[in-house]
């Protein structure tokens, strides 16, 4: 049983990075060995292991066969005759296929270290074009710090253009292409997730709007709003969006909608519907964004003001009182703004 440190983890090592976790490869071994040494199996559709003290993910070596479409279209193979470079070479990049033995030797038989010093994906072999969603995984990559300036290899761009031939994209899961993407919003360069979906025609079906690229903000909420906003609002209604998306999303429909409108009723109608006070701090977030700044005073003076208003006096009042007296502190606090 050999151990094998493997993957981004790796990769990151090797760029000065400090990895977020690690995964590993197990050569040389069985389910039933691994059970044995006390690793727990959580793998359905091939043998991988949580480490019984930190918790990490052990997998045993394998080599895969294309056996359907999508990304799960494949057939799994492994036992102790899986060799580790076997292994290494069903991986996405050569910067990927790059392991660490237990004394620190580094393996690298796709010269994925070549690669990294000279800024460079590569794919680590030809069946790379059978899963499509490698191409997603390198836009979510381009979203890394630390590998937002790597170019694609003219070979690789060949086998993106047969995965964009297949058509295979759309037997994606929505779920996995909204983690792809999740994942990119939470990076520093999320705009190039974006942008390299434009650049290598990934975008149909499930970015078939996508137009443009704007990711103001701090949060990937905000970066997702912001998305949306520069492309109408229409990017991607057939993912599964989480509601703390959705909200920052009306949020902003909103603030653009107080801004834009010139009827005093109307903004401060749409300034009760926004909910300042539930909402503030992505409101207040949000006159950051570029798009935005030359509203920013106006929009902090208002967030602030209705911060500052006394709804106590609501507290004896019948629901139907609540509503009139709510709009006339509204009215009464930013008659002099709006």
């Amino acid at each position: 049983m050999k151990v094998f440190q493997v993957g981004g983890s790796v990769r990151d090592e090797l760029l000065g990075v400090e990895p977020k976790d690690r995964d590993w490869v197990v050569v040389n071994s069985s389910p039933e060995e691994m059970e044995e040494k006390g690793f727990k199996p959580i793998g359905k559709d091939f043998p991988v292991f949580l480490h019984p003290k930190t918790n990490e993910e052990y997998a045993l070596a394998r080599t895969e066969r294309k056996s359907g479409v999508g990304y799960k279209g494949f057939k799994f193979y492994f036992d102790s005759s899986v060799t580790l470079e076997e292994d290494l070479k069903r991986r996405d990049f050569t910067i990927n296929a790059i392991a660490k033995d237990q004394n620190g030797r580094i393996i690298d038989p796709f010269d994925g270290r070549g690669h990294l010093k000279n800024k460079i994906f590569k794919h680590a072999s030809p069946a790379f074009e059978e899963d499509p969603l490698r191409v997603l995984r390198f836009a979510r990559f381009k979203s890394y710090k630390q590998l937002h300036d790597f170019d694609l290899h003219e070979e690789t761009k060949v086998l993106f253009g047969k995965i964009v031939a297949s058509t295979e994209l759309k037997d994606l899961s929505p779920e996995r292409v909204w983690m792809e993407t999740k994942k990119a919003l939470e990076n520093n360069f999320s705009d190039q997730f974006f942008k390299t979906l434009i650049k290598y025609h990934l975008t149909d079906p499930w970015f078939k709007n996508l137009k443009s690229v704007s990711c103001d903000g701090d949060l990937p909420e905000l970066k997702w709003a912001d998305m949306q906003r520069i492309n109408c609002f229409q990017l991607s209604a057939s993912l599964p969006i989480p509601n703390s998306y959705i909200k920052a999303l009306e949020s902003l429909k909103q603030v653009i909608n107080f801004i834009e409108s010139n009827n005093k009723s109307e903004k401060l109608r749409l300034l009760e519907k926004m909910n300042v006070r539930r909402n503030y701090e992505i409101l207040m977030h949000f006159k950051q964004y570029e798009s935005l700044n030359e509203h920013q005073d106006y929009l902090e003076k208002i967030f602030k003001s209705i911060m500052a208003i006394d709804f106590s006096v609501l507290a004896n009042l019948s629901e139907s009182e609540v509503s009139n007296q709510k709009q006339l502190l509204y009215h009464e606090t930013l008659k002099e703004i709006i």
